[in-house]
Order: C-alpha cells, then structure tokens, then sequence
C-alpha cells in the first residue's frame, strides 16, 4: 500500500482518536481566529458604517484604501506587525511578539478591512432605501449607524464568516509573527506546512482535514444565512 494511503488512514485514526497533540492545535487556532475576527467586528462594522454615512474630505481615498487592503498580502501584513512588536519598534517593550496575541493582531489587520469594506457597502445600500424615512424621523447620523447595523444583521453575518475563512486560513502572517512555536503559536496552517516539511503526513493531513472541513462549514453557515436574508426581505 501505498505511503500516501498508510499516512491517510493514520490521520483517520489520530482523528478518530482525538489525539492530544492534534486537537491543542485545533484550539489554538479557533481561539486566535476568533478572538481577531471579535475584535476586528467591533472595529470593523462601525468604521464601515461610519464611512457610509458620514461625508468628509478624502472620504473616496478611504473608500479606495479599504477595498485595496481587502487584498493584502499576507506577508505584508505580518512583516508590518512584526516591525511593530519587534524589540526596535515602538510596541517592543511588551513583549508581544511570537505570543498569539502576536498572532491575533496581524489577523486583525488582515481581516478587519474586509469586514469594513463589505459593511459599508451593505450601510450604503441601506441608506438610499432608508434615508427619507430616517431624515423624517429626525434621526442623526449618529443613531441611524446602530439601526442600519442591525437591518443588515444578515448580511454582516455572512461578511462575519468570511472574515472568520480568511483568519483561519492564514500561514504567512501568523508563523512571521508567531514563531510556529510548539505548543505556544503553533496554529493548523502553520503547523501543515511544519509537519509536512518533516515528513509526519499523518498529523498534516488530519490538520488539513479539519480545517478543510472547518471551511466547508464557513460556506455551509454563509449560505444558509444568505438564504434566509433574502427569505426575509422577501
């Protein structure tokens, strides 16, 4: 039989059996993934929603610099990050660096402007449905960014889940900044790459079949989301 097969069935087993070494990995890499797409949410949607409703000089190279940094490359963001932490720059003296808290932040830069561009997208839309009902109601810009939030609750959701896929598949910037350290940052795509360098297929394939599974059900979640936002504005 061949190797490629022994290791699959292997990496079944390791699954099967929960092993420790396996799942550490996969809870690592769901709490940083998590806790960068909380943050970046928190950050994201009100930056979005801000940028929507309010009109300012240079509103359209703010526009123009949330959609470009939709694709920024994941090196960039963790080179950005490291100089940032790193014992020279001006964040060094806390010693960030190679810790997940390293890790979540270069997740943050890397999801948050998605998360800010796609909701002011959606703000927008919402606005120009909306905005002779809200002006009548006498509401401020101010209070119609909550309500306009929440209207498109759905739809955020569904940019949630991709800020959630883009965070959890990420390996450039997380081993830059993290160190793929075992057992301390050593996230699932960082730890593929390791194991898989090494010749331990089984424990990369298991690793891979978890996140590929974890991604399918990201897709799962948008698309029934999606369904029921449109089920509902009819």
């Amino acid at each position: 039989m061949p190797q490629e097969t022994n290791a699959f069935f292997v990496a079944i087993s390791l699954l099967l059996s929960g092993d420790a070494a396996l799942m550490s990995i996969v809870a690592l890499s769901l709490k940083v993934s998590l806790v960068a797409v909380l943050v970046a949410a928190v950050l994201g949607f009100p930056l979005g929603a801000a940028v929507a409703l309010w009109r300012f000089p240079g509103r359209g190279v703010v526009v123009v610099t949330l959609n470009a940094l939709m694709g920024l490359p994941p090196v960039v963001a963790g080179l950005c990050v490291y100089l940032l932490l790193s014992r020279a720059g001006p964040l060094g003296e806390w010693g960030l660096l190679f810790t997940p808290a390293a890790m979540v932040i270069a997740q943050v830069v890397l999801v948050l402007p998605i998360l800010a561009a796609l909701s002011r997208q959606k703000v927008e839309e919402l606005l120009g449905e909306y905005r002779e009902q809200l002006v009548s109601l006498g509401m401020s810009r101010l209070r119609m960014m909550p309500t306009l939030l929440w209207d498109a609750r759905f739809a955020l959701l569904t940019v949630l889940l991709a800020g959630f896929g883009r965070a959890s598949a990420e390996v450039g910037a997380v081993m830059m900044v993290g160190g793929n350290i075992d057992g301390v940052t050593r996230v699932m795509t960082s730890a593929i790459v390791l194991e898989t360098s090494k010749g331990n297929l089984p424990l990369a394939l298991g690793l891979g079949m978890v996140l590929l599974t974890l991604v399918m059900l990201i897709n799962a979640a948008a698309y029934v989301i999606g369904e029921m936002a449109r089920r509902r504005m009819g």
